[in-house]
């Protein structure tokens, strides 16, 4: 059975709100005021912010959640099999090491955690709460030596 140790969703659907949220306070603000309430172009402007936002929710979960299960680490679009991943405590970043994920560098408002891998080499795992991906990573390791 797959467990889960840790995860990130990247960014939850409630972000599919805001728009329709920001277009029903514009229409709120307009009966407020005594004006007339233009209420279809306030439905088309909720409609078009709610369309707008699908791709940026879609992108951000699946190339910025993350997940430690006991098969492995699932960062962004890679995967790393648990057997391969070596140890995450005392591991130092060397200049240049790869970015899991498939990214050129650790996503903004992300911290970085230097993972060492079985082959020797070590790459940059990523995560807001990199404390808990380290503990996570550490209990994979440890029941992988078992």
């Amino acid at each position: 059975m797959d467990r889960t140790f840790y995860s990130e969703p990247g960014v939850g659907w409630v972000a599919l709100v805001w728009g329709p949220l920001f277009a029903a306070l514009g229409a709120v603000a307009e009966l407020v005021t005594g004006g007339p309430v233009h209420w279809v172009p306030w439905l088309m402007v909720a409609f078009a912010l709610c369309v707008l936002t699908i791709p940026w929710v879609y992108a951000r979960r699946r190339f910025l959640s993350l997940a430690v299960t006991t098969e492995g680490l699932r960062q962004g679009r890679e995967r790393i099999e648990a057997d391969k991943i070596a140890d995450v405590t005392d591991v130092g970043p060397p200049v240049g090491a790869r970015v899991l994920g498939g990214g050129w560098s650790v996503p903004n408002k992300y911290d970085e955690l230097p993972v060492k891998l079985a082959d020797g080499t070590v790459v940059l795992a990523w995560a807001r709460d990199v404390e808990a991906l380290k503990a996570a990573l550490a209990r994979l390791v440890e029941s992988n030596r078992k």
